[in-house]
């Protein structure tokens, strides 16, 4: 069931090595927001974009109303769901990684659709596929009212051979919700001594499957069959465990009435997405469950610095809060009745540079990379 790259197995292989090249991403994006903002209606006008672009979602003034949205997809995890030929649990991910994002401007999560795209139309798929979406929908409290499915055989490929070949596909969403427009929550009142509450994570989620699929499958040379002591299961069953979904304990604490400065979704850049926030924030780390297994494989087949690997993965914290230091106990205890485990992490600094020190592994986070102290 491993795939073959051709990338030599002598050398840490990055996740630029891997084939995500972030630098590019970021120019290629920059050029695009200057094109979509031209879009924007005038202030005042119907569909007024509150927020730039960057936050977790954004959120539209609909006559008084505020609209949140924001659109994601699953990513490579689709090729270990098509290398398993188990399609019921992707769809949750799905659904996840689009609501906890929403959650972020503190917005509740209303309805979602989905769009799939197949390099065959096969039934057994396609209902496994929806199987999990509902699962998710479940999960997250909201409806799926409609989508879109695309043959388009010539594009999606996935992986060939075997009992596999013609089942690729992708998998897409887009949610939106409902918020205040007085109520939207961007990080703009934190303020320094205010406390990082980390809510756990299940492992890898949705993000840098690329890098973790080279280094266990490729380098590793493991196949997703083996069954893996320290992680209690194969290693199939572990890189395909659903995405967290945390809207039950975040709008719990949202309508809770702590004083909830922001909210933030640990996806790729790890840590560093606390620093999606607008006021001039820093952060000081200085407590760190131990992180699920599955990182430390991944670390040591692929021979990966953990500096590569904050940079890349959640490392075991899937979703923060940022309250005042009263409050931390009371979201921590929400958390926990709602089945999470939650720490307090840390804590805010006023720090222009918006840095995240690591304390535990003596790494510093910087714009969009991680460097040792």
């Amino acid at each position: 069931m491993s795939i073959s790259s051709g990338i030599p197995i002598d050398r840490s292989l990055g996740y630029e090595s891997a084939g995500v090249d972030t630098t590019r991403e970021e120019e290629g994006l920059s050029r695009l927001i200057q094109h979509v903002q031209r879009t924007w209606p005038p202030a005042g006008s119907l569909g007024e974009v509150k927020l730039p672009v960057g936050y977790f979602a954004n959120v539209v003034d609909i006559g008084g109303i505020g609209i949140a949205i924001t659109t994601d997809g699953v990513g490579t995890k689709v090729l270990i769901a098509q290398m398993l030929h188990r399609y019921d649990t992707i769809g949750i991910d799905c659904v996840a990684m689009n609501v906890n994002d929403l959650l972020c401007v503190g917005a509740t999560p209303v309805t979602m659709v989905d769009y799939l795209a197949v390099q065959k139309a096969e039934p057994d798929m396609l209902e496994q596929i929806a199987v999990g979406l509902c699962e998710g929908a479940r999960q997250a409290r909201v409806s799926i009212p409609g989508g879109e499915i695309a043959q388009m055989s010539e594009i999606i490929r996935g992986v060939a051979g075997g009992a596999v070949d013609g089942f690729g596909f992708d998998l897409a969403g887009s949610a939106i919700g409902t918020v205040p427009l007085d109520r939207i929550l961007v990080g703009e009142h934190i303020e320094p001594g205010d406390v990082v509450i980390g809510v756990e994570s299940n492992g890898v989620h949705s993000n840098g499957l690329t890098l973790a699929r080279r280094a266990l499958l490729e380098k590793g040379r493991l196949t997703l069959d083996a069954e893996i002591a320290e992680l209690g299961r194969s290693l199939g069953d572990e890189l395909l465990r659903p995405t967290h979904i945390y809207v039950a304990e975040a709008l719990e604490v949202i309508n809770s009435g702590v004083d909830l400065k922001a909210l933030m979704h640990v996806t790729s850049d790890g840590l560093l997405n606390l620093t999606r926030v607008k006021s001039p924030t820093g952060y000081v780390i200085d407590f760190l469950p131990p992180p699920p297994a599955v990182f430390r494989l991944i670390q040591e087949k692929g021979e990966e610095t953990e500096e590569e690997m904050f940079r890349v993965f959640n490392m075991g914290i899937g979703f923060c809060f940022v309250v005042t230091p009263a409050d931390a106990d009371r979201v921590i205890r929400i958390a926990e009745s709602n089945g999470k485990r939650a720490y307090c992490i840390g804590h805010t600094t006023r720090d222009e540079s918006q840095q995240v020190f690591v304390k535990p592994y003596g790494i510093v986070g910087r714009g969009k990379r991680f460097y040792r102290e």
